[in-house]
C-alpha cells in the first residue's frame, strides 16, 4: 500500500506556503434570491443533460419533460442550482444549433422557475444565453471565451450569476492541448483576472471561477495524467481565492480507475475539492456528494486535533 505521508506533508506545505491565500475573503451573494456563502456552507449544482451524447447516462434526460422531472428530483436531494445543457462537451459529440438548444432548455427553465428552483444554462452561444437568461435562468455556465462581452451584458441585464470556465481555446468544443506548467495556479490566475475585471465592468455582480477540469484536452486523455492534473488543481484550489470570488468545480469520473464503480468517483473527488475550499460542486451524483459534504462539515465543526 502506498505511504500516505508524502501527500499529507505536501498538503501541509501548501498551506504553509500560501497562508494569505488560505485566508483570503471571497464574495458572498444571492442567486435567484437564494443566499450563497462558500465559507459558511458550499453548495451543489446538479446536472441535467439534454444531449444523448453525454456519456454519463444517469444524467441524460431524453425529453424536456424528463429533464423537468430530474431537475425537481435533484433539487429535492440537495442541489441549489440545476445546470441544464443541450450539447455534450465530449469530443466528437454532435453540434447542436442554438435553436435546437433553446427548444430543449426553455421548457425546463420555465418549469423550474415556476417551482422556485434556480437553474443554470451551460452554453458558449450568446444567442442561447440571451434567451435562456430572459426566460429565468439564474446562472450562466459560460464554457467559451468568444463574444464574452455579449454574454456578460446579458447576465448583467438579468442580474444573473456567471460561472466563468477556464478554456484554452475558443470554447469547450474547440480545445486541443492544455498548457499550464507544473504549477497550474499562476496561469489560472492570469487567465481569470482580466476576464473577471471585464465582467464586472459590464455589470456582472455574481461570479464563480471554474478551472475546467471536466474538459477534454488532447494531452489529458490518458487516465493517469488526467487524474494527476485534476487532483493537483483540487488541492491547490484555495490559492484561487486571491481573485476574490468562489470556485466552482465540475467533479470528474476517472473511469480508468473506478470502472464499474464509476458512479462513486464524483464523491471521491468531492473530498479533494472540499479540502481545497471549493465553493460550488457540479455533480451528476447529488445525493452522494451531499453526503460527503455534510460529513466533512460535521468533521470540520468538531475538529480533528483530539484536544
Amino acid at each position: 500500500m502506498p505511504d500516505p505521508t508524502p501527500l499529507l506533508a505536501e498538503m501541509a506545505a501548501l498551506a504553509d506556503a500560501h497562508p494569505d491565500a488560505l485566508r483570503a475573503p471571497v464574495r458572498a451573494f444571492d442567486i435567484g434570491g437564494v443566499p450563497f456563502d462558500a465559507d459558511i456552507r458550499p453548495a451543489i449544482m446538479g446536472v441535467v443533460n439534454l444531449s444523448r451524447d453525454s456519456w454519463y447516462r444517469e444524467s441524460v434526460s431524453p425529453s424536456p419533460e424528463a429533464a423537468i422531472e430530474r431537475g425537481r428530483v435533484i433539487a429535492a436531494q440537495g442541489a441549489m442550482i440545476i445546470d441544464i445543457g443541450a450539447e455534450s462537451t465530449i469530443p466528437g459529440a454532435e453540434r447542436v444549433s442554438p435553436e435546437q438548444q433553446l427548444a430543449g432548455v426553455l421548457p425546463v427553465i420555465t418549469a423550474l422557475r415556476e417551482d422556485g428552483i434556480v437553474s443554470s444554462v451551460e452554453t458558449y452561444s450568446p444567442d442561447v444565453a440571451r434567451v435562456a437568461l430572459a426566460a429565468g435562468a439564474g446562472v450562466l455556465n459560460l464554457t467559451g471565451v468568444e463574444r464574452e462581452d455579449e454574454m456578460y451584458a446579458a447576465a448583467a441585464e438579468h442580474d444573473a450569476a456567471v460561472i466563468m470556465c477556464f478554456v484554452q481555446g475558443a470554447n469547450v468544443r474547440e480545445v486541443q492541448d492544455l498548457v499550464l506548467g507544473d504549477d497550474p495556479i499562476p496561469a489560472l490566475i492570469d487567465h481569470f483576472g482580466p476576464r473577471l475585471e471585464r465582467a464586472q465592468e459590464l455589470g456582472v455582480e455574481r461570479l464563480f471561477v471554474d478551472p475546467g477540469l471536466g474538459f477534454y484536452y488532447g494531452n489529458l486523455l490518458d487516465g493517469e495524467a488526467r487524474v494527476r492534473h485534476q487532483a493537483k488543481v483540487f488541492l491547490n484550489t484555495f490559492r484561487l481565492r486571491v481573485l476574490g470570488w468562489p470556485v466552482c468545480h465540475a467533479l470528474p469520473h476517472a473511469f480508468d480507475f473506478f470502472r464499474e464503480e464509476v458512479r462513486t468517483a464524483e464523491s471521491f473527488f468531492a473530498v479533494l475539492a472540499a479540502m481545497g475550499r471549493t465553493g460550488l460542486f457540479r455533480t451528476h451524483e447529488v445525493p452522494r456528494v451531499r453526503a460527503v459534504l455534510d460529513t466533512m462539515q460535521a468533521i470540520e465543526e468538531g475538529g480533528i486535533s483530539g484536544s
